[in-house]
């Protein structure tokens, strides 16, 4: 079951996929990274890169995010997302996106605070990602990375600053620098 686990939306339960090979992230770790960004939540302009159901952008206007930005390439997580927005009555502002997130982020016409990017794991859209990321997030943004395997790599203009793992999940957080 997934849900909401903070703020104004706390304990609402979300539509999910039905025997797709989709693996949201789970409470625990979803939990645990708004915790780390209570203090730059509120008010931020969000990124969720692969949104799929919608649940960690919906948890960021949840705890007080003033935007969110959903984009998928996938048009049935979309179908997903928008449901899950019906069905809690999301007043906050959020706009949609049906693009490659690679393309998105090339032609990206607004900065954010945040930027979530959680791919398909076993591809290297993650890492495609976070090279194109630099000229999306705002000075002092941050950019988190979601996978299974450690980052063994560098990125140009970005710096590593902290790893968590939940599970098999690991969440990198990186910020602006050289």
């Amino acid at each position: 079951m997934l849900r909401i686990v903070g703020g104004k939306y706390k304990g609402r339960v979300l539509v999910g996929f039905d025997g797709e090979k989709i693996r949201p992230t789970s409470d625990m770790a979803r939990e645990s990274l708004f915790n780390i960004l209570q203090g730059v939540i509120y008010g931020a302009d969000f990124l969720d890169l692969f949104c799929g159901t919608g649940a960690m952008g919906i948890e960021a206007l949840s705890r007080g995010a003033k935007s969110v930005t959903f984009n998928d390439a996938d048009k049935n997580s979309l179908i997903i997302l928008k449901k899950n927005l019906e069905k809690l009555k999301v007043e906050e502002a959020y706009e949609i996106k049906n693009n490659d997130a690679i393309s998105l982020l090339k032609r990206a016409d607004k900065k954010y605070d945040i930027i979530y990017i959680d791919p398909p794991y076993k591809t290297d859209l993650g890492v495609s990602a976070l090279k194109e990321v630099v000229n999306s997030i705002t000075d002092d943004g941050i950019v988190i990375l979601e996978s299974e395997t450690p980052f063994n790599s560098t990125v140009e203009g970005l710096i590593e600053y902290d790893t968590r793992k939940y599970g098999r999940v690991r969440l990198t957080f990186f910020r602006k620098g050289e």
